[in-house]
């Protein structure tokens, strides 16, 4: 069984293209052009269940078109519409640390090198220009730039990242 930790979250399925079982996918992450992918993990009514990619090809630099094993018609495509798809961690792993989004980072630990555990990282925020991690905090939620010259050490077995915060960004 996948674990939500194990994965993070790179784009959306849209709806089928055609009547072959193509599907239109939108991402947010270029995982496809830094590793080989042979599969990507769909969260299908609630359970993370991992899809062996047949072909991909691009339309654009956020989206493509994607091809599943065992989803041969249009029937079958519809299934995935406005589904979540996921990519596992252990296969981004192999490239640099410059390669990895901040998508990358949901279910990490974040610890502050004056104040210790502050809490585990639920989401990442990329609306705006300043990129932030979605942090909970014993129940609440609490926002902190993930800008690089804060993060002292990644600790990518252990799924912690030491930073070095602002004195204040941090108040209860």
């Amino acid at each position: 069984m996948i674990k939500e930790e194990e994965v993070y979250k790179i784009g959306i399925i849209n709806k089928p293209h055609g009547i072959h079982g193509e599907l239109s996918f939108t991402f947010d992450d270029d995982i496809f052009d830094r590793v080989d992918a042979d599969y990507i993990v769909c969260l299908m009514d609630g359970i993370l269940v991992p899809f062996f990619i047949e072909s991909y090809r691009f339309r654009s630099d956020s989206s493509a078109l994607i091809k599943l094993e065992g989803v041969d018609n249009e029937q079958q495509a519809r299934r995935f519409t406005n589904t979540e798809v996921f990519f596992p961690k252990k296969h981004a792993e192999g490239t640099e640390d410059e390669d990895l989004t901040w998508a990358y980072f949901t279910g990490f630990i974040i610890k502050d090198v004056k104040e210790g555990k502050i809490g585990k990282v639920t989401d990442v925020d990329d609306s705006t220009i300043n990129t932030l991690f979605v942090v909970d905090r014993d129940g609440k939620e609490l926002l902190i730039p993930a800008q690089e010259d804060f993060i002292v050490n990644l600790d990518r077995e252990a799924r912690i990242i030491t930073m070095d915060l602002p004195s204040g960004l941090i108040e209860d």
